[in-house]
């Protein structure tokens, strides 16, 4: 066992594609937020 090989268990794999996961979660909510934003405003002023 190498002095790093916890870093690449299971339960670390786990870990990190969580947090990717939740990163990317995360950017696709910001993204449909601004979009909805942007559709919303140009709804009321074309009103």
């Amino acid at each position: 066992m190498g002095k790093f090989d916890s870093r690449n268990t299971n339960k670390m794999r786990q870990r990190k594609e969580q947090a990717k996961k939740k990163a990317r979660l995360a950017r696709n909510a910001e993204a449909v937020r601004q979009q909805r934003r942007g559709t919303t405003t140009t709804k009321k002023k074309g009103k």
